[in-house]
């Protein structure tokens, strides 16, 4: 059994709490979290191409508090600022991350996948209700906000994944209980 599969003892596991991270642990945790917020961006927007008939909001704030003009013009510097929201929005959730001491590493990844979840769809209500209302003066369409804050969804778990999985390095196979009847003559071979 690999180190990334063993248990905490119960004594351990009660030593698991918020703690101030020490400068590398940050580092590396927010470090992290700024390539998984670029993975789970990317994720996120190839989810959203086929059913969202737009260019991300970036596009439109960029054409009307940078460029001026159509937001059509703005499909790059749009998706472009879209990513960096993305990639920063993956630096703060690395931040946080990194008080979160936990050592048995299943139950980190599933804290990690459930906060990255929480903290995108937060992120999305903040979305719809600040940036497309107040900022752009907008509303999603009701057949749009599904898609938008699935793809929130989408950036969460796979940003929460990253995070909590790229703790440590190591096995990610284990043995198997079951083996198949080949494998075991094969053993019995050797």
């Amino acid at each position: 059994m690999s180190a990334r599969h063993r248990t905490s003892s119960p004594s351990r596991q009660t030593e698991d709490t918020l703690r101030v991270p020490s400068r590398s642990r940050l580092l590396r945790s927010v470090a992290r979290g700024c390539v998984g917020g670029f993975a789970a961006t990317v994720a996120m927007t190839v989810y959203r191409i086929p059913g969202f008939k737009a260019l991300p909001p970036t596009a439109e704030f960029w054409a009307r508090y940078v460029g001026g003009g159509d937001t059509e013009e703005y499909f790059l510097p749009g998706l472009f600022l879209h990513l960096l929201y993305g990639v920063v929005g993956g630096a703060v959730y690395g931040l946080v991350a990194s008080f979160v001491d936990v050592s048995d590493p299943v139950a980190r990844e599933r804290l990690g996948i459930l906060g990255g979840l929480g903290y995108a769809l937060a992120l999305s209500v903040f979305g719809s209700r600040v940036v497309f209302v107040r900022l752009l003066g907008r509303e999603l369409q009701p057949e749009d906000a599904l898609v938008f804050h699935v793809g929130h969804a989408v950036y969460g778990a796979t940003l929460g994944t990253f995070v909590a999985t790229s703790e440590s390095a190591g096995d990610v196979y284990r043995e198997s209980r079951r083996t198949r009847p080949d494998t075991a003559t094969q053993r019995a071979s050797e």
